[in-house]
């Protein structure tokens, strides 16, 4: 293993797609969505400590997780589980990561990921990062990883690449495209040369470090100023100082969508953002009716293509429903259509207003 390279587990989210099992006192990445035996941030941690020395991996989350992440992760350094005091997006996230590698590691390469994502294909996604390790570690780049598109998907961010490679594998980036409709989705797949944003960026920590110099010199100003207290008992109070102040915005739109050296590798790892109720029921193993179960007492009469998740405990009989997303935690049940899922969240802000966050 490269004791240059690094790895930052952005886990900081409160999953509201995931609702009513995703809470915010208790989000998604914390949890074992697809019932396979693991949380999503374990199965993040593991599949980046086969190829990154563990000492080198750090997990950003907010600092009500910290205890969370601690008991999740018990592999990982207590000092490399940062918390930051506010949600602010992923660029105040990265910049944090990235000066404070920087100060420490100058020649550091680092990937920055999602706690939350989904990939089943573990050699083909340590392959790839290698290539962008690789690749970043002789080149001013900026990497992202590009998933070949299975379908038209209106859920997720578009890449539009050049049609020539500039090193083996590796392609210049175009364009950025948010959710696109479903005409210009197919238009996307149509064309061959738009993937799919997988939200995971390769860099040198310098380089990056430079483009929030460029693109977003407030908030790296706001790094800078406090660098010397970083890797110090000094930090948390300083990044405590730093927070109030920083921009709430993203690194695809505050420097990814404007820098003149974004490249991407397309990719193909079995990947998923798990970002909603129909990503994990693709994802699970499914009954002769096509529905995907996690319950131990569960009886099902005509009831064909839906996702259930129940306590263990409970014994549950559905009879006659089709495509729906069942969700009992207890102090809530939730049953919704599945082509209603992406309402959840607006469910979620009503339920705010009518009940408090008692619920949320």
């Amino acid at each position: 293993m490269n004791k240059n390279h690094y790895v930052a587990i952005m886990a900081g989210g409160i999953g509201s797609r995931f609702w009513p099992m995703s809470r915010t006192s208790y989000p998604k990445q914390f949890l074992d969505i697809l019932d396979t035996g693991k949380t999503l941030i374990q199965e993040t941690f593991d599949r980046f400590a086969d190829f990154i020395p563990k000492g080198n991996i750090y997990i950003i989350t907010s600092e009500e997780y910290i205890s969370i992440v601690k008991k999740q992760l018990p592999e990982a350094l207590a000092e490399n589980i940062l918390g930051e005091p506010s949600r602010k997006n992923t660029a105040p996230c990265i910049a944090y990561i990235s000066h404070k590698l920087n100060k420490l590691n100058p020649e550091g390469c680092l990937i920055c990921a999602p706690a939350d994502h989904l990939i089943t294909e573990k050699t083909a996604f340590k392959k790839v990062c290698i290539e962008a390790l690789s690749f970043v570690r002789v080149h001013n780049a900026l990497v992202t990883l590009g998933i070949k598109p299975a379908n038209p998907n209106t859920g997720y961010g578009y890449i539009q690449i050049e049609q020539y490679e500039v090193s083996d594998n590796v392609y210049k980036v175009k364009t950025f495209t948010e959710k696109p409709n479903l005409d210009i989705a197919k238009t996307f797949l149509a064309s061959g040369d738009f993937l799919w944003n997988a939200g995971i960026f390769v860099w040198k920590t310098k380089n990056i470090v430079q483009a929030f110099e460029k693109y977003l010199p407030e908030i790296n100003e706001l790094f800078a100023a406090e660098e010397n207290a970083f890797n110090t008992p000094g930090e948390k109070e300083a990044v405590e100082r730093i927070y109030p102040q920083c921009t709430n915005i993203s690194i695809d739109y505050g420097i990814m969508e404007k820098a003149d050296n974004v490249y991407l590798i397309p990719s193909s790892f079995g990947w998923s953002d798990l970002g909603t109720w129909n990503s994990a029921y693709d994802n699970m193993e499914k009954d002769k009716a096509e529905n995907a179960v996690s319950a131990n007492h569960i009886m099902l009469f005509d009831a064909t293509r839906n996702i259930i998740h129940v306590q263990k405990d409970k014994l549950v009989v559905l009879q006659g429903l089709d495509s729906h997303i069942v969700i009992d935690t207890g102090d809530v049940l939730l049953i919704c259509d599945r082509s209603k899922e992406q309402e959840i969240k607006e469910y979620v802000s009503q339920i705010k207003i009518a009940k408090g966050d008692k619920f949320l």
